[in-house]
């Protein structure tokens, strides 16, 4: 891998606009604290994805170092200035996300103006242009996501967070009076930095030393330039963790005025709204990705039950099943672009709400148990691809069809209408950016779903 020069000239930053002042200020601090930024690219508001972006001022080979990172730069609950008071009352602390250390370092750096990271901080004087569904009206989350998870995932999002705040983050401000004031410190600012964790932190991969003891994730950190770099599926940059420092590397050739996007892994569409604020164009993300509910399945299979018999034999598969821990009242089978990606889960479901009540009865006396076949997993991938969709039982694929059938109805909007807003230019300029990211979600989504229902069509 090639190293950057130590001597990298500064890069330019756009001198047309001197507004940048946020920007100039952040780039001297970068310098000042040896993150040190190859001559190869630079930061601009101009000509990237979303607010600020890097951008390629020559060709850059594979394997170029982009930035490095010294780690006492990084902003986290080890490295703030209230690291000491933090590890004293951790027990205290301790919660479901884990983040409340950090947020409560993120509460006293912000305000603080005498912060070390101040220059970074600046960058974002409102955190609510980061726009995810969380700052939208219940109103606009129901009429532009309905069906598509989101609206659900906020409102789990805003409880916890609320929960968090008065139970865990408030009483220890108040024991903290020197360092926090809840008049200062709000709910409402404690919501926007969860938004900015939940868009721009970084998680450290954990080392798997030991496959058999699984390790706690490492908690969320700050990386400043890092979160500069804005994502596609198709990425062209990675970040890379060494004992010192952290680096942003080339991993194909870019080519001179082409920005540099990172990657924040395989994301569906809806994952990138609810958590960063933004979609990728349908039909870009590769990664995108189509739920349906476990229990929509099972409604299926009631309504195709012949009479009240199999009826309550299906009430006694379906306990059978959520006994067995294959599926869950808000459990959700997932659907990418090339099929099932729940695929076990899935077939063993189809495979028991279609069983006859003989072989329903030996499979109970085994209790679920069946001797593995030979490579099933790989058999059960590709039946339920969208290859091998075709060559599944008429019953199996009357389930499938029907429960694509009612996730599709769960939508506020139709597939037509809002392939029909894709397709006409005119129309699409004239959404709110908010109505164009929920119709890239919904979309993406639908045709998936509408994918799914064409191939488990009934013969007629």
């Amino acid at each position: 891998m090639e190293e950057m020069a130590t001597d990298a000239k500064r890069p330019k930053i756009d001198d047309e606009k001197c507004v940048l002042d946020p920007l100039k200020n952040f780039l001297l601090w970068c310098d000042s604290v040896k993150l040190t930024l190859s001559d190869k690219v630079y930061l601009s508001k101009e000509g990237t994805a979303a607010e600020y972006g890097m951008l390629a001022e020559e060709d850059i080979e594979e394997g170029h170092v982009l930035f490095s990172i010294p780690r006492e730069v990084l902003l986290h609950h080890g490295t703030t200035k209230v690291k000491k008071v933090l590890e004293e009352g951790k027990t205290s602390l301790e919660s479901a996300s884990g983040w409340v250390p950090l947020l409560l370092g993120l509460l006293y750096e912000y305000t603080c103006p005498q912060s070390h990271w101040k220059p970074y901080l600046s960058l974002w004087p409102d955190f609510r242009t980061l726009d995810q569904p969380m700052f939208w009206s219940e109103e606009e989350r129901d009429k532009h996501l309905k069906g598509t998870g989101i609206p659900e995932a906020v409102k789990t999002d805003l409880k916890k967070l609320q929960d968090e705040y008065n139970n865990i983050v408030l009483p220890f401000m108040k024991s903290h009076p020197d360092l926090w004031d809840p008049e200062k410190h709000t709910l409402e600012l404690y919501k926007s930095l969860v938004a900015f964790v939940m868009a721009y932190s970084f998680q450290e991969p954990v080392e798997d030393e030991d496959e058999e003891e699984e390790k706690k994730p490492n908690p969320p950190m700050m990386v400043p330039m890092a979160d500069m770099l804005n994502h596609v599926s198709k990425h062209n940059a990675n970040l890379e963790y060494t004992p010192e420092c952290l680096k942003m590397v080339s991993v194909r050739h870019i080519e001179k005025g082409e920005e540099v996007f990172n990657t924040y892994g395989q994301m569906a569409n809806w994952q990138l709204l609810h958590m960063y604020g933004f979609a990728e164009p349908f039909p870009t993300n590769s990664n995108d990705t189509a739920d349906i509910q476990m229990s929509s399945v099972y409604k299926a299979a009631v309504q195709a039950a012949q009479s009240e018999a199999d009826q309550r034999l299906l009430v006694d598969k379906w306990n059978m099943l959520c006994e067995m821990e294959i599926v869950g009242e808000k459990g959700v089978f997932i659907f990418g672009q090339s099929g099932s990606l729940t695929y076990s889960e899935l077939y063993t479901t189809l495979k028991v709400l279609c069983m006859p009540l003989q072989h329903f009865e030996e499979f109970c006396e085994n209790e679920g148990w069946e001797e593995d076949e030979e490579n099933e997993d790989d058999k059960m991938e590709q039946a339920l691809s969208f290859d091998g969709l075709t060559g599944l039982s008429a019953e199996w694929k009357c389930l499938l069809h029907a429960a694509a059938a009612l996730t599709l109805d769960s939508y506020s909007e139709d597939v037509e209408a809002d392939r029909k807003r894709l397709e006409d230019q005119g129309a699409l300029a004239e959404l709110s950016s908010r109505e164009r990211r929920a119709l890239h979600v919904r979309y993406g989504q639908k045709s998936i779903l509408q994918r799914l229902q064409q191939l488990t069509k009934p013969m007629s």
